[in-house]
């Protein structure tokens, strides 16, 4: 597990990491533009945090005349999966089932998401 032993993101960090995800290999100045079609930010401020995501071993980085392109060292599913099994673990005290009754609960589901979890669940029943 690639995740294991990296320093976790702040809120910021990880909007940033869902962009890198989203594009791939970007450089500051594209995270910068796409950042700021949803509120002003500094072109500074997103190249210290991505520095910062680099130096936690979440990005690499390559040069390209003087700039720098940054990629993706972590597979957003598997920075995803351990979101999740960390939030069963504080928020829900171990229980997935409680994750799931508070998705219910407080957001639903759609018919669809409903059927498509469903097949899920189903699946994983066969594979134990």
């Amino acid at each position: 597990m690639v995740i294991a032993n990296k320093t976790p993101l702040s809120r910021g960090e990880r909007e940033i990491m869902e962009i890198i995800w989203d594009q791939g290999e970007v450089g500051v100045l594209e995270v910068t533009e796409i950042l700021n079609k949803q509120r002003p930010i500094a072109r500074n401020t997103v190249r210290t945090l991505m520095e910062r995501i680099r130096e936690k071993g979440w990005l690499v980085y390559r040069a390209v005349g003087r700039s720098y392109l940054y990629e993706a060292t972590v597979p957003r599913e598997e920075s995803l999966g351990e979101r999740v099994v960390d939030m069963v673990d504080k928020a829900c005290g171990g229980d997935p089932e409680k994750l799931m009754m508070a998705l219910l609960d407080y957001r639903g589901l759609s018919t669809e998401e409903s059927k498509r979890i469903r097949k899920i669940l189903d699946e994983a029943g066969k594979k134990s």
